[in-house]
């Protein structure tokens, strides 16, 4: 099988899984591989603060904080490139992953995703990223407290909200 094939491979199979109604992936099993052109670009609206959380975006953060159990489980040196057999991943690949458990795809543009993001931008204000969750990863002041710290911070908004529509 061509190298090109094996890479969509997982994508078509997440798409046929999605319109036969099965598209919850178990938790736990490896996320599949997704190719960098699957991911939005950002738009003034997902640069919105406040948008409107799911129970998803909390379960998403959860299982991202449980993929990065402890440091030996993080990857320090993030190139966006997120494979099934990783043992190791970085900030973004836990996400990408923990979106696609969860959610059965990924979703880049997430709110679970944007409010860790906003996070980044407030743990490190003076800093400019091109890819805030692979930047702020890759800076060598980051240290793994700093990773499970922005996790955190995005999980407690994210809950609050949801606790305030709850009301």
């Amino acid at each position: 099988m061509s190298r090109k094939i094996c890479a969509i491979l997982p994508l078509v199979i997440a798409v046929a899984l999605a319109t036969t109604g099965c598209s919850r992936v178990r938790a736990h099993q490896p996320a599949p591989y997704v190719p960098k052109s699957a991911y939005t670009p950002t738009s003034p609206e997902a640069e919105q603060k406040d948008q409107p959380a799911t129970d998803e975006d909390l379960r998403i953060l959860d299982r991202a904080d449980a993929i990065l159990g402890d440091s030996t489980k993080w990857d320090r040196k993030d190139d966006r490139t997120c494979m099934p057999k990783d043992t190791t991943w970085s900030l973004f690949c836990a996400l990408q992953r923990a979106s696609a458990e969860v959610l059965g795809t990924y979703d880049h543009r997430r709110v679970a995703l944007q409010e860790v993001r906003f996070a980044i931008e407030e743990a490190a204000p003076s800093q400019t990223f091109e890819h805030r969750l692979r930047d702020y990863n890759n800076l060598s002041t980051t240290r793994f407290e700093d990773i499970k710290a922005v996790l955190h911070v995005a999980r407690k908004r994210v809950a609050d909200r949801l606790a305030g529509t709850r009301k």
